[in-house]
């Protein structure tokens, strides 16, 4: 039996707006705090572990990139 997918979560603004927040305090949020962001932004904790997990991807590709970046053109030392 194939496996169903959950339908895609949209984010309004506003609540990308919190949990960008909330994510530059905390990269990890324990279950607790999950359940405070889920509260305030309106989805279930579920989306909200997802959510971060996507996030924390995305930071680490761009902290990936950033490095190499400064690889390709390092600062003189003159």
């Amino acid at each position: 039996l194939p496996v169903k997918k959950k339908p895609r979560t949209f984010y309004s603004a506003e609540q990308l707006q919190e949990l960008e927040k909330m994510f530059q305090e905390d990269h990890y949020p324990d279950n607790e705090k999950r359940r405070e962001i889920a509260a305030v932004v309106g989805v279930t904790p579920q989306r909200i572990l997802v959510w971060f997990q996507n996030r924390r991807a995305k930071w680490r590709k761009l902290q990936k990139l950033s490095i190499k970046g400064n690889r390709k053109y390092p600062a003189s030392s003159a």
